[in-house]
């Protein structure tokens, strides 16, 4: 009985992962309009974009270099690495 439930569990947490993954993709894909408006010369702030790049890259860190490297972290957050700090560029010109 126990298995079962611990089996339960591990499903419902490889679920929830992969949409918390999917969750992080479009908030970073989000900052696309953002992107666009600054080439269009309408600047947004860069200090959020920014932290959100570097907050991305450690959790890209972590998820590689753990002993079993942790793919969803991994893919979750190497778009808002490239992401947050094209946006975070864009913003300064």
């Amino acid at each position: 009985m126990g298995g079962i439930i611990l089996q339960e569990e591990t499903k419902v947490i490889r679920i929830i992962g992969r949409i918390a993954s999917v969750m992080s993709v479009l908030m970073y894909v989000s900052y696309i309009p953002q992107i666009i408006s600054n080439l269009n010369g309408n600047h947004g702030d860069p200090i959020q974009p920014l932290v959100a790049g570097i907050n991305c890259t450690v959790w890209t860190i972590y998820g590689y270099f753990k002993s079993e490297r942790d793919w969803p972290i991994i893919a979750a957050n190497v778009p808002g690495v490239f992401l947050g700090f094209f946006t975070f560029y864009t913003a300064l010109h």
